[in-house]
Order: C-alpha cells, then structure tokens, then sequence
C-alpha cells in the first residue's frame, strides 16, 4: 500500500487481499472515494438500478461461488433501500459485506440537518447483521475486516456492515502491506462425538436432516449418510448437498406430510446445519419421537426449540469426517420407506402444482446438470422447494426465512456474475417481479445470457386464496400488470410467450445462448397446461 492514499482507497485494497475481486452498487455523491479505490484498483463493478438490487445480487453471488459478495452504498437512504436484501442474507446466513459512507464525524448523532442523515445509522441494521462497526480511522480498517471474514469462514456466516464517515473516506491513510487473517474453524468436541455415537450404533431408523450449513461438505455428508445406513431430507436451504437423485433420498420435502411423518417416527434424527425453523417445514413444531442429535456452528441454534439428546457445537464437515469414521459398520437404508414416501408425496400434488411442476420439469429439461435456479416468494417457487431436482450443492436459491419479494431476478444476476460458466435461470411470479424488475437494466448491460421467467396470474395468488380461506373480503390482490414483453424489449431484452411445454424447454435452451437476458413469460390459465 502506498503511504498517504486515502482511506477509501484503503478499505477497497483491503478487501483485495481477502479475494474480493466483484463489488455491486451505484455511486453516489457520499462513496465518491469509495469509487476512487473501485476505479484505481481495477475492480469488477456491477451497476445497479436500486440498491436493492446491489444486495440481492450480492447474496446471488454468495450462494453461487461461496465467497462473500460486496455492495457499496451511500449513507441513509442507500443503505436502507439495501436493508431488506441484508435481513434475507441475515436470515439465509450467507456472507455478504456491506461498505457504505456515514455523515462526517463531527456530525454523527446530532441531527443537523446533513445530506442523507439518521441520527444513528448503524443502529438500524445491526439487528440484521453479525456486527455493524462504525470506522473512524483508516487504520481500524484490517482488524474490521478480518473479523467479517472470520464470521464468513468459521461462524455462521451473516452480513457485516461496514460504515465510513466522510472524513475518514477522504483522510490521508498509511496501512502498509495489508495482510490476509484466516480463522480457524470449530472442532467437535471428542466427548459429544463419542455420545453421538453411540446414539448412531444402536439406532435402527435413522434420519438424516441436512441444512445450509452443510452446502461446502456435500461429498462427507454422502460418506456419513451411507456409512450409518440413513435416509436424507434436506432443507430448502441444503438443496442438493445431498443428492436427489440417491436412493436414499427423501428430497426437500419438509414441508410434506408423509416425510414429516416418518421423520417422526424415526428412533434417531441427526439435524446438521439447520435451525430446524417454521420455514423449513411449515408445522407449529416437530414431533420428534426419538433421539435428537444437532450439530451447529451457532451455539443459540444448538438447543432452541428442540432440545437435543447430544448437541455438537461445531462446524460440519470436520464433524461428519470424524463421526465416520468412528461409527459402526455399514448398514441398509429403508429403501422400502423412501419409495412409499415418495410416492404418497407426489400423489398429494393440487391441480395448480401439478400445472408448476409441468412447467417445472419443462424448465429442468433444458438445464445442465451444474445449473443454478434462483426463485422468489410465489406459488410456483414454492412448488420447486420440493419437486425442482437438484444433485449438487449451491444449485437453488430461495428466501426463505425473512420471504423477501423481488429476489428472483438479481439474486440470478449475482449467480451468473460469480459463475458465468453454469446455467443460471430466475423464477418469478408476476407480482414479485416488479419489486425489482429494473434490474433487467444491469443484466441487458452485463450482456448476460440469464432466463427470466415470469409466472402470471395477474393475482396475489397465495394472499388471494388465503383471504378467500379466512373469508376475508379481498383487497388488493388483483393489481393491473403491464405488458410484461414489451416492458422487458423496452430494456433490450428477449421477450417470448411460449405456447407449449417443448416450447418452454426451447425457450430456456434459446436464452442460455443470447447475448443478453430473456423474459419467458408463462401464464398460468394456459390451455397446454391443462
């Protein structure tokens, strides 16, 4: 690092040394020296519409790649436009880092008046953070980022916002050589392995539920799975840490009364990576029957909710490594169970999601094995929760704890950045695609060839059936839609309605060969889907 560059500078050659290479945002007149570290540096940068846009991508690109995405944004308005993609992150546990300009030193707190002003900005996201710090010197900047990174690499990963005053920014720093800082990861205690064990030899139906914490171990979660003779159902969020297409494979059917009932009724059930929450199965609580062992790297995580026979405070994939290899020999899987729970699964499929999982499979056909789906919060995503097939990790995207609408298309964005090489789709319902539909623009600019699909109803379908449930009168749940092609030609995009499930799969297939990003608009009331 050269002596006296400023400290905007500093913080983006920082970030250089931790491998950031890509950074979101849209400069504004507070990160001026933010964007003169960004220009200097040579760093990738992803202009967006909205700052929501920047941390939906920025959390698209942390799930597809692993690594941490980066947003820049300017004080108040900026960081709050960004607020809701920072609680999904929070709520998702991906990493993301947020840097963002604040109000001058002298003026923090005092409510003068200033330009983009809150009284106390890093009080309003540190509820949806792992830390929020408030940076007042240049030289605070390497301990800063070393503790994101360590949440990033060896807690449960969660956003960290970095804020910056505007002297700071602009100040003289002398840092010398930054230096890279690596945490070290959590090991199980030798104690709780031996118990959990134990607990493994004797049981005789073990289930396994396997959680985004698991998303970087797929291959040891495969290994200890077969080796204790379990059957597997993931989370949303672990999608394809587990293959579903193994034949132990209950899928991601949570959210499923006849896996929810054999989960039940299983002697043992092994939680690694999960929360265990109401968005992962959609009932009040579990009713677990036998022995509970959870493994976490969150230690409020470990013993909320459920209390567990054995809980291992620790990262996963050094815990399945050793539980491996010391647990009994090798027994079979119920395979008889996983063909019954399967096909009482698919036969409770409503009329509408057997319409989702026609245009589903339609989509799967034209998507590579290493593809990515990145879905929002509609009727058809959540019928992809449990039917989309998925045999790797890091393959689907959706929000789903904090449920944001308008995650779809940047989340897909951010994916195609950090892999350019794998096919990435979005799926959106007609509603939440216009939360943050401006993003067609970054993606037309980016020159990406991304499917976008659009499934139009013209309704709030899920809230509409919900009031009609409650017989509650309805209001607001048939809001006008534009026309969806000519919006998306208006951007410079490809526009088709297809007529036809071969013409959907087409349709894909045409989209990962553009040169820029595809709306396939498909409407639910179709005859072909009937």
């Amino acid at each position: 690092m050269v002596a006296n560059q400023i400290g905007g500078h500093a913080a983006i050659e920082i970030l250089e040394t931790y491998g950031v290479d890509t950074v979101f945002g849209i400069p504004g007149v507070h990160t001026l020296d933010l964007y003169r570290g960004i220009a200097d540096r040579k760093m990738r940068h992803v202009g967006v519409r909205h700052e929501q846009g920047a941390g939906f991508m920025a959390d698209g690109y942390a799930r597809a790649s692993g690594r941490p995405g980066v947003c820049c944004l300017i004080t108040g308005p900026g960081l709050l436009n960004a607020a809701t993609p920072i609680g999904q992150a929070y709520s998702d546990s991906v990493p993301m880092l947020v840097l963002c300009s604040v109000n001058a030193s002298s003026d923090l707190g005092k409510g003068r008046g200033r330009l983009h002003e809150i009284t106390d900005q890093r009080a309003t996201v540190a509820p949806i953070t792992a830390f929020a710090r408030t940076i007042f010197q240049a030289s605070e900047l390497p301990d800063a980022v070393a503790d994101a990174f360590a949440v990033f690499e060896s807690a449960r990963p969660r956003p960290v916002v970095l804020e910056m005053p505007l002297d700071m920014l602009a100040s003289a720093s002398n840092l010398g050589q930054p230096v890279r800082v690596r945490a070290a990861a959590m090991a199980p205690a030798k104690q709780d392995l031996d118990t959990a064990r134990d607990l493994i030899d004797r049981a005789r139906t073990p289930v396994v539920i396997a959680g985004g914490g698991t998303v970087d171990c797929a291959a040891a979660l495969r290994a200890f799975v077969e080796k204790i003779g379990a059957l597997c159902v993931t989370t949303t969020a672990g999608k394809g840490v587990f293959p579903d297409s193994h034949p132990a494979s209950l899928r991601a059917t949570l959210s499923l009364a006849a896996t929810q009932e054999y989960v039940n009724r299983a002697d043992l059930v092994i939680a690694i990576g999960t929360e265990l929450a109401e968005t992962d199965n959609w009932v009040d609580a579990y009713q677990f029957s036998g022995d509970l062992i959870r493994i976490d790297i969150d230690e409020h995580t470990l013993t909320r909710d459920y209390k567990p026979t054995v809980g291992i405070l620790a990262e996963a994939a050094s815990t399945l490594e050793a539980l491996t290899e010391i647990v009994g020999a090798a027994r079979a899987p119920d395979l008889t169970s996983v063909e019954r729970i399967r096909a009482q699964n698919g036969n409770m499929l409503t009329p509408l999601e057997q319409k989702h999982v026609k245009v589903l499979d339609a989509m799967k056909a034209a998507v590579g094995q290493d593809g990515i789906l990145a879905t929002d919060m509609t009727q058809i995503a959540y019928t992809a929760n449990f039917h989309f097939p998925c045999d790797r990790p890091r393959g689907y995207f959706h929000p789903c704890g904090f449920g944001t609408l308008g995650y779809a298309l940047p989340a897909a964005i951010g994916a195609k950045v950090a892999c350019p090489d794998r096919d990435v789709v979005a799926l959106a319902g007609d509603a939440g695609f216009l939360f943050t539909l401006q993003e067609l623009g970054t993606a037309v600019e980016e020159k990406l060839s991304l499917p976008i699909i659009v499934w139009n109803n013209d309704l709030l379908a899920q809230i509409h059936k919900d009031m009609v449930r409650l017989d509650i009168g309805e209001i607001g749940v048939k809001p006008r839609n534009p026309d969806y092609l000519a919006l998306a030609r208006s951007f410079g995009c490809n526009a088709v309605r297809p007529q036809s499930l071969d013409e959907i799969t087409q349709a894909v297939k045409a989209a990962f060969k553009a040169d820029g990003p595809t709306l396939i608009e498909i409407r639910e009331h179709s005859e072909f889907l009937d």
